[in-house]
């Protein structure tokens, strides 16, 4: 039976959610990859256990994560049934609803019918009364931005999710949207978006901005731009890589020569910084405030252990931005 280290917060790193009174660790685990119905359950629950013995309290998922759709989930759910339901009220478990999911014109987006129909098959696959925070994935073009923060209302007041997010918003879009969740009272805390030292779209897009004005946590995904921030390509292309073994996020061609160079120069200072270039990807992100917390990916447990260190020297020289910025 598993029992969790008794020391787990003893070195782990908690921030609140922008003006809210949520926290989250520094580091989260996400579920994206490698907890579908394809990986290796054991492995799963490994890695679920050495996140919690670490002082991870926050686990990631989302409608569609898998493959196949649902199945993260699903085997999130056991992992919590078999080790983790007597700890769950130390645990943050988020799930979300906006990408495709199932056939139909009920299946995606962003209407109230697929929101609640969504969150309702989510509880039922992991085994769960509520989750902790329940994201809208992303705009909805369509359906007035009033029904979906009023489904986001209803579900708060159904019980059935203590804290609401949004994923993949601008930061125009992020503000009409919590213009109305304040006038509805909703505990809407938290924002979703990609962001890396190769990635700035929610700077450009004023999202960053948005939230820090506003009072809103970010949390960002793909940290390490899919594996290329990481010291895995330098030498040529591993054939466990993420771009041998599933190419719909992150293509051979996204490796350039100039983006080699760029990788590598990145990679010269984070051992100057006595870190990994994955930590120091990491602790990038960290480096303001309004970031609560960085969602990582794992294939094994060693990873997160190791991308774990980035909360240990989150602060940047003005040289060190400068060389970033250069090769970013």
């Amino acid at each position: 039976m598993y029992v969790a280290n008794p020391s787990r917060y003893e070195a782990a790193v908690y921030r609140r959610c922008g003006r809210s009174g949520l926290k989250l660790p520094a580091v989260s685990l996400g579920l994206w990859h490698n907890f579908g119905s394809t990986g290796c359950f054991d492995t799963m629950r490994d890695m679920c256990r050495t996140a919690f013995d670490a002082g991870i309290t926050h686990f990631d998922l989302a409608n569609n994560y898998g493959p196949e759709a649902g199945s993260a989930e699903t085997s999130f759910g056991r992992i919590l049934r078999e080790d983790l339901l007597p700890y769950r009220d130390e645990l943050i478990i988020s799930t979300k609803a906006g990408y495709y999911m199932w056939e139909g014109p009920y299946g995606e987006w962003g209407s109230r019918k697929y929101l609640i129909a969504s969150l309702n098959q989510s509880l039922k696959r992991m085994g769960l009364d509520y989750v902790d925070i329940f994201y809208h994935h992303r705009p909805d073009p369509d359906t007035p931005l009033e029904e979906t923060m009023l489904a986001l209302r209803d579900i708060v007041l159904s019980g059935k999710a203590l804290y609401v997010g949004l994923s993949n918003y601008d930061g125009e879009r992020m503000r009409e949207a919590c213009a109305i969740l304040t006038e509805l009272h909703v505990p809407f805390v938290i924002n979703q978006n990609r962001y890396s030292i190769f990635d700035r779209t929610i700077e450009r897009n004023g999202l960053k901005q948005a939230a820090a004005e506003t009072g809103k946590g970010i949390i960002t995904f793909s940290p390490l731009a899919q594996g290329l921030l990481t010291d895995k390509y330098l030498h040529g292309i591993p054939e466990d890589s993420r771009i041998r073994t599933d190419g719909r996020f992150l293509k051979e061609s996204a490796l350039t020569e100039e983006k080699l160079q760029k990788i590598a120069a990145l990679n010269s200072l984070a051992q100057q910084r006595g870190q990994t270039l994955a930590q120091m990807a990491l602790s990038w992100v960290l480096k303001d405030e309004v970031v609560t917390s960085v969602l990582i990916g794992a294939s094994r447990p060693a990873q997160i252990l190791e991308n774990l260190g980035c909360v240990q020297n989150t602060a940047f020289t003005a040289e060190e931005l400068r060389i970033i910025e250069e090769n970013s």
